[in-house]
């Protein structure tokens, strides 16, 4: 074997063993994450606080009927009330929403002008805001139009923020993946975090790196909320559910994500358009400036997407066993969460470097658009 050969040979093992390592690690981290995640469970509990359910709802007529049941059918709330927000929907939303609710005296129906929000906010946050506004409660629930509760839900996410002593908890509910963009896609949005963040840590600490909600399902102590700024504090992020956790923690007080599969259920998007369209909108928000996500892009890359090319075509015996053990880890950690959380296990997980690869793209556009400033949603500019 000639000298550069082997050279080839001793890179491709040492990337292929990196790779694999990190991927090992991170199947360890997300097997210790999976023992003390939170995960409210769908069992009878009373809660004598009361509680707002705020759900603004902008052209959502073709789904919200089953969110709208959902809510309306919540158990072991005798002091609740339920604001929702008819966000300038020019698709009969507010009909859809009045012939559904009726008379309940629990709801109340606002109407907002389809026009664009004030300087300086985007319309997701400026709708949570005007709601919260209006609410009464100990504890605002936001939620979103295409999300369906087991009748328990939000009762028992309450006693777990409370039993738990934190003033915001964000349970991710369950996704449901229909098509094949779906299924490669759908899974990664709770196993991202499962697998990078540590839980106790991001509990327990005020860091608002750390930080993780989805405005799905996003449960607040009132008092933490209008303390830390709430959505005011988020008015200008595509993904206001982060930035209300991270005006949360820098206001000293906690927070975190937990596992909501038991008591609720998603699909966020349906078909490869709509998902690439509410995935480029956003993914480059998370991590800035652009260097951190390229980085990134780099890491995922190395951790789950080359590994399994080693273990395929690397040059030598040793580099293809890394490879090998490197797709090995990546699948299992897939499998563990997809066990965990009721979505689609297998064969789905044993996709994972697609799936890396798709993200990987996703953000890559995201990035792109966002230059381009060619970045919209529900019709209106996004920055």
């Amino acid at each position: 074997m000639d000298a550069t050969a082997l050279t080839l040979r001793r890179w491709a093992t040492f990337v292929a063993r990196a790779g694999a390592l990190s991927a090992a690690a991170l199947t360890v981290h997300t097997a210790v994450n999976l023992r003390v995640i939170r995960q409210p469970r769908d069992e009878p509990i009373v809660i004598h606080e009361r509680v707002s359910i705020l759900l603004p709802a902008r052209d959502e007529a073709h789904r919200i009927t089953t969110t709208l049941q959902s809510l309306l059918a919540q158990e072991g709330l005798p002091n609740l009330e339920i604001l929702i927000l008819d966000d300038g929907s020019t698709d009969g939303t507010g009909d859809v929403i009045r012939q559904v609710v009726g008379s309940d005296p629990r709801v109340t129906i606002i109407e907002g002008p389809d026009d664009l929000p004030p300087a300086g906010w985007l319309g997701k946050s400026w709708a949570c805001h005007r709601l919260a506004q209006q609410a009464t409660g100990s504890v605002l629930v936001f939620v979103d139009a295409d999300v369906h509760f087991r009748p328990w839900a939000v009762a028992s996410t309450i006693q777990e923020m409370r039993r738990g002593d934190l003033e915001l908890i964000s349970p991710y509910p369950r996704q449901i993946a229909v098509t094949t963009a779906e299924r490669l896609v759908q899974p990664l949005v709770t196993w991202s975090w499962m697998t990078a963040l540590p839980m106790r840590m991001t509990e327990r600490g005020h860091y608002p790196s750390m930080a993780a909600a989805v405005g799905q399902f996003l449960v607040v102590d009132t008092r933490a909320y209008r303390i830390s700024g709430g959505h005011r504090a988020a008015a200008d992020m595509i993904l206001e559910d982060v930035g209300v956790l991270r005006a949360v923690k820098r206001a000293g007080f906690r927070g975190a994500p937990a596992d909501g599969s038991a008591i609720s259920r998603c699909r966020m998007y349906d078909g490869w358009q709509e998902m690439y369209d509410g995935y480029t909108k956003s993914v480059w928000s998370i991590f800035t400036p652009a260097a951190a996500s390229y980085g990134l892009v780099a890491v995922m890359t190395l951790t789950y997407v080359a590994p399994p090319i080693f273990a395929l075509v690397g040059p030598g015996r040793q580099a293809r066993i890394w490879g090998g053990v490197g797709y090995s880890a990546g699948v299992l950690s897939r499998y563990l969460v997809a066990k965990r959380t009721g979505e689609r296990a297998l064969p789905d997980a044993l996709a994972q470097p697609v799936s890396i690869a798709v993200a990987a793209s996703l953000l890559l556009a995201s990035l792109q658009r966002h230059r381009a400033g060619t970045l919209t949603w529900r019709g209106r500019p996004l920055p």
